[in-house]
């Protein structure tokens, strides 16, 4: 029935090209993700005023501020590929963090990539089908592989400037300056901002180590302000700014231990900026609640392509935006890189539940990735002398099974009160939230990632997309050529004479004489299929 939904919604838009074509431009905006990696609301705009980000702050100025926007992982890749296809990455096989290869992992865990249900799609493919021209410049991270069909370009050249004269664009630019890796890869470069300045979380001993890292991941945002405002100069170059609808959001929070990687909110909560043309909203603030798979159903919500029932977010602007706002947004923890530790949770605007469902383990896992980072060091140096402060030893204890957090009093969730008589209500009420949604979503985290990985790859191969059929009909323009693939859910793209970019096929193609036809199909999680070649003779 899903798929059945998919297919319709192609030949909907089939249908119906002409009277897209027809639609002015006004109708049909084009629309500017401008994202960075790793960093939590650390932005004047949101009260932290550690470092000046004039170009953010100008986005701020000219939009609305979204105050409650959240991953569902506090990790990359699970949270890309939530974003990227609006399903819960646990709902659909993508939550280990990473599957693919040149990782840490443990030796019992091939590389491999997930299989998602078939009909599960990246929603540019959808944008695509609705004439739009999408760009990804260049991350992405989805756990499936990287689709041929999701971009028109998928590159650190892919750019909407590069698309064909009067067509809408939707276009993608990851900074990569803000991740993780980069505090120790410029540790060597002279700061400007004043480790002595900086504010240490409470999480944290006060340390000149510590202070340093810190200060050097606000180096690291002065950086990515200045490359998101020269992504902006090109759109007002352009003469875009006032037809392009404009994003500014991180991946997940910040890139600092004990941040990156939980499930509290400085591990979840990003900063969301949205410029919308004529400035409308300007410099207005959203408080509701928002998760990154309500992305997806909102970018077709904007463009006016028809939103599929299989997505599990909602659309929260343009003319199909939800009606009702959210409760709880939810989010999920499997494997980070060789450690298991499997936690849910659930949150609404006041309080935060967290169920462990591996209290056996530390709420700390020693992943090699990390300890490349002073700050790290450091604290394991201070734990194993016993120079801990109380607070920090809890991150190398031992954990329960339930969490719950009143964050309104307690915003950095210190105070566990699970255990509080007067507000069992509110644990139980939370509780049965998490339930239904792990039932809702099809919650795949009990299944072992081996075990899931045979189920994907059964034969312990990568399955391969069948090769597309070709059938064939004369009309006075050439010959129509019809492509059917028989792997289920498999998108086909094809090349049609000297145009080197695969095109998205969504209905039969016109192939004038002497002209060639390639085509080949991608099943998200299989290898593509053969390249296929027909010719008009």
């Amino acid at each position: 029935m899903k798929q059945t939904t998919f297919l319709l919604i192609f030949l909907l838009l089939a249908a119906n090209k002409s009277l897209v074509k027809a639609q002015n431009t006004a109708s049909r905006p084009n629309i500017l993700w401008i994202t960075c990696e790793d960093m939590s609301a650390n932005l004047p705009s949101y009260g932290d005023n550690t470092v000046a980000t004039p170009t953010l702050d100008r986005l701020a100025k000219e939009g609305v501020r979204y105050t409650r926007m959240f991953s569902v992982a506090g990790v990359c890749a699970p949270s890309r590929s939530a974003i990227i296809t609006g399903m819960y990455s646990n709902s659909i096989g993508t939550q280990h963090m990473r599957t693919g290869s040149g990782y840490t992992k443990r030796s019992d865990i091939p590389n491999y990539e997930a299989v998602p249900p078939s009909y599960v799609k990246c929603f540019p493919e959808y944008l695509r089908a609705n004439g739009y021209y999408c760009t990804n410049n260049e991350k992405t991270d989805y756990q499936f592989g990287n689709p041929f069909t999701a971009w028109d370009e998928n590159s650190n050249k892919a750019h909407w400037r590069n698309r064909p004269k009067g067509t809408p664009f939707f276009s993608v630019f990851n900074i990569m300056r803000t991740h993780e890796s980069q505090v120790w890869m410029h540790k060597d470069k002279p700061l400007r901002v004043d480790p002595a300045k900086v504010k240490v979380p409470p999480y944290y001993p006060d340390t000149e180590v510590i202070r340093r890292d810190i200060a050097r991941y606000y180096d690291n945002i002065m950086v990515m302000d200045s490359i998101a405002g020269s992504i902006l100069q090109q759109l007002e170059e352009d003469g875009l700014l006032e037809n392009t609808i404009v994003f500014f959001f991180s991946d997940h929070g910040a890139g600092l231990p004990w941040y990156k990687r939980e499930l509290y909110d400085r591990g979840l909560h990003v900063p969301l900026i949205v410029r919308f043309p004529g400035k409308k909203g300007a410099a207005t603030t959203d408080t509701e609640l928002h998760s990154f798979v309500d992305f997806a159903p909102t970018m077709l919500s904007l463009t006016g392509t028809p939103i599929p029932k299989h997505l599990q977010g909602q659309a929260f602007l343009g003319e199909k935006a939800a009606k009702t706002p959210r409760t709880y947004i939810y989010a999920a923890r499997d494997r980070m890189d060789e450690h298991y530790d499997m936690v849910r949770v659930v949150r609404n605007k006041k309080y935060k539940y967290v169920r462990n469902f591996q209290p056996d383990k530390p709420y700390y896992q020693d992943l090699a990735y990390r300890k490349q980072m002073d700050l790290m060091q450091e604290i394991l140096r201070l734990r194993d002398a016993g120079q801990l402060p109380e607070i920090t030893k809890r991150w190398f204890g031992p954990k329960p099974v339930e969490e719950l957090y009143d964050l309104s009093t307690d915003p950095f969730e210190l105070t566990n009160l699970a255990g509080k008589k007067e507000l069992e209500p509110v644990l139980q009420q939370l509780r049965n939230a998490l339930n239904n949604w792990m039932i809702e979503v099809n919650e795949r985290g009990f299944t072992p990632e081996t075990e899931m990985v045979k189920l994907m790859w059964s034969n312990g191969e990568q399955p391969v997309t069948a090769s597309p059929e070709v059938t064939t009909e004369q009309s006075e323009a050439g010959t129509r050529v019809k492509l059917a693939c028989a792997t289920e859910g498999a998108s086909v793209g094809y090349q049609l004479g000297e145009d080197k970019r695969w095109l998205l096929y969504c209905q039969p193609v016109t192939i004038p004489k002497g002209k060639t036809l390639k085509f080949k199909g991608i099943r998200y999680g299989y290898k593509e299929s053969p390249v296929g070649e027909w010719k008009d003779k």
